[in-house]
């Protein structure tokens, strides 16, 4: 077996960690870009230990998910204050803006020559400034991927910026910035990092690293996510902060499946956060795949761990395959995770999202091949 792997060059993770943050911008750069979500008052607390520090500040506000637009004003922001290092402080979608905003600052061109798919994929080629990522969710692990997921309105998709170099120089994971999510969004974001960890952990291309990774990642999801949500207990925000942080290393070091082929081109047309999209998903893509696996004579080894998944959520150790299925049904029941035709999914949609799917970069890490067909079929279910 031959494989990679690469991550942030730097990460910190603890209650309390938030701390360093002024000693580690001080040492990276003396000009910071600070991108935000639109809610500040979340982030007031590490604005004024940045502050306090002496380094310039220039704030930047993604209030929505990052666009193509959004990203090149940030960059000539940024360009015009002179900035020599970048943070991130909010959910996947800052992180992510964050991300592609620091590496347009020593790229030329615009954002579009970058994006694969409706762009031109070309290849960053100067190193980004400096970037520091600080979630404030527990669920993208957007903190140590190595792309920067975009909507284009224009074209209705949401596609990604890929390149090594796109890796944080630094991964600030704080769980007590995560204590103020409402339960609705401790929902969503959590159960994308289990589909992430779930997807990395059967894809056609993990590795040993991400198997350790994935494994104690939904060991600490199974069981806490459910407390997460229901009551914010602080030891279950910091295991589910731990396994989003997991979930993102997994999967910039394997692939991800059918469920974040689905949700790239259902995030272009609908208004629904990315981790409903893939709760909603995840138990129909599973059952699908391991209904897919049983009927095949070569994929043995998926179906081992799809055991050993079903193993994991349920803490029974003679749980199948089918429980793992009964497992996420049930979560995304109790957490009231909504249908999508909430968001505007209608069945005349679904023929042209199966087949913008399988363009997908992570259609080619699901376990098992998937027709056309077995997608409107999935998403069928979903309505």
């Amino acid at each position: 077996m031959v494989f990679e792997f690469s991550t942030a060059q730097q990460i910190i993770v603890g209650r309390g960690t938030i701390q360093h943050l002024p000693t580690i911008v001080c040492n990276e750069g003396h000009r910071a870009f600070l991108v935000c979500g639109k809610n500040r008052t979340r982030i007031e607390r590490v604005l004024q230990l940045i502050h306090n520090s002496g380094v310039h500040i220039t704030l930047f506000t993604v209030p929505t998910e990052p666009t193509v637009e959004i990203v090149m004003q940030g960059t000539l922001k940024a360009r015009e204050e002179l900035c020599n290092v970048v943070i991130g402080i909010g959910g996947g979608s800052v992180l992510d803006a964050g991300k592609a905003i620091a590496a347009m600052i020593t790229n030329s061109g615009k954002v579009t020559d970058y994006l694969e798919v409706i762009g031109h994929g070309k290849r960053i080629e100067h190193p980004p400034v400096p970037y520091i990522a600080v979630p404030t969710t527990a669920g993208t692990g957007a903190e140590v991927t190595s792309n920067a997921v975009l909507t284009s309105p224009a074209h209705q998709l949401k596609v990604s910026i890929r390149s090594k170099l796109l890796f944080p120089r630094v991964a600030l994971v704080d769980p007590e910035l995560t204590y103020s999510m409402p339960p609705f969004v401790t929902a969503s974001t959590g159960l994308d990092a289990l589909t992430q960890l779930i997807e990395a952990y059967v894809s056609n291309k993990a590795n040993p690293f991400t198997d350790a990774l994935c494994v104690e990642g939904i060991r600490r999801a199974g069981r806490s996510l459910y407390s997460a949500y229901t009551t914010g207990d602080p030891d279950a925000r910091e295991d589910m902060c731990i396994a989003s942080l997991f979930s993102g290393i997994a999967l910039a070091n394997s692939k991800l499946g059918a469920v974040h082929g689905l949700a790239a081109p259902l995030g272009g047309v609908l208004s629904a956060p990315h981790g409903v999209l893939c709760a909603r998903l995840l138990p129909l893509v599973v059952e699908k795949n391991i209904e897919l696996i049983a009927n095949s004579k070569n994929l043995s080894l998926y179906l081992e761990k799809y055991n050993t998944l079903a193993q994991l959520l349920t803490a029974n150790m003679e749980a199948y395959p089918s429980d793992c299925v009964q497992w996420l049904k049930n979560i995304c029941e109790k957490m009231a995770i909504p249908r999508l035709q909430e968001y505007g999914l209608t069945v005349q949609k679904i023929p042209d999202i199966a087949r913008q799917a399988l363009r997908s970069s992570s259609m080619k890490g699901n376990p098992v091949e998937m027709n056309e067909r077995i997608l409107e079929e999935i998403l069928l279910q979903a309505l």
